[in-house]
């Protein structure tokens, strides 16, 4: 019988074999991905584009759309497997055209990677009047996922893999106020509640979908040297959280406990392609592992249970219908 994860019921470590230094080479050591197709968002930069490069190493045709086509070419030249589209996730009508035109070539889908955000910014708001951290790092994927969701069915065993954060630590979903109409804004609060609803809707659409053989995982990849993600950040949020000393220089503690990009995206890739999670779904992995359940911010790991409610994933997915317009039906 196949079992949902609401209230974290599945929230327990399987004994992977894997640990938070294995890299991405050591994860799909083995399997072999020739036939399948892959979309990888954010694929031509940090953990995106090692994903990319992993997954079509493995023999999977690797679809990577991209805000920045000259960018993405530059990153991207010379890896064989690759294709390149245009998407921009801060606009609603780019995410769905490049659905419908992966669509149109009439691919199954067997991975879908949802590796972009964006954390750390401003506010700022999309043509509906989004805050720019729920819109990218969400609202963008419920979309998506919606849109590509035929083509997710047809492969006849595919899975979807959220790139969520440790940051969901930093706060839950607020339902009476998601864009900040009508409170502070605060950087981190935005982020921390955009990967807690990646979270929930990972948990909820994983129960929805399983029964068309698509299972559904988020993941948080660890702290990571060598991305653009902190590339708006100011010093004050860093020395915030206590990263850097006064003169803005990165504490040696800190600096040691950084993953590499290769250790970073080796979750994604465990998740994406494991024999051992063919008939798991709904669960948030860290570390090449199924994380625990945990509410202690100390100890800088585990899913807080927010993001695993019942109640919380069914009411997210009908404000995420009501604030993109799509209808994400499973049948």
């Amino acid at each position: 019988m196949r079992r949902n994860n609401y209230q974290g019921v599945l929230q327990k470590p399987i004994g992977s074999g894997f640990t938070a230094k294995s890299t991405t080479a050591e994860v799909i050591k083995g399997i072999d991905l020739s036939g399948k197709t892959a979309i990888v968002t954010g694929g031509n930069t940090g953990i995106g584009l090692e994903t990319t490069k992993t997954l079509a190493r493995a023999g999977a045709t690797v679809i990577v759309p991209a805000r920045d086509i000259d960018k993405a070419e530059k990153n991207l030249q010379g890896i064989e497997n690759v294709e390149l589209e245009t998407m921009d996730l801060m606009h609603p009508e780019s995410v769905d055209a490049f659905a419908k035109k992966f669509l149109a070539s009439k691919r199954p889908l067997h991975l879908l990677i949802n590796n972009a955000g964006i954390m750390w910014v401003p506010l700022r708001r999309d043509s509906r009047g989004i805050e720019s951290q729920l819109a990218t790092n969400y609202l963008s994927v419920f979309q998506l996922t919606a849109g590509l969701w035929p083509a997710l069915k047809k492969a006849n065993g595919a899975r979807v893999v959220n790139v969520s954060s440790q940051g969901h630590h930093f706060a839950p979903f607020d339902f009476k106020d998601p864009n900040f109409e009508n409170r502070a804004y605060e950087t981190l609060q935005a982020y921390g509640q955009s990967k807690t609803a990646l979270n929930l809707f990972s948990m909820e659409m994983d129960h929805r979908a399983m029964s068309n053989d698509v299972r559904v995982f988020s993941l948080h990849p660890g702290s990571i040297g060598g991305t653009e993600l902190a590339r708006e950040a100011s010093l004050e949020l860093f020395q915030q959280m206590g990263f850097c000393d006064a003169e803005g220089n990165l504490l040696p503690e800190v600096a040691a406990s950084l993953k590499t990009i290769p250790q970073g995206a080796a979750t994604t890739v465990w998740c994406a392609t494991s024999p051992m999670l063919n008939s798991m779904g709904g669960m948030y992995c860290e570390d090449v592992e199924i994380a625990p359940l945990s509410t202690d911010l100390s100890k800088g790991s585990g899913v807080h249970p927010y993001s695993l409610d019942q109640a919380s994933a069914q009411l997210l997915w009908k404000l995420s219908e009501e604030l993109t317009g799509v209808q994400f039906q499973m049948d």
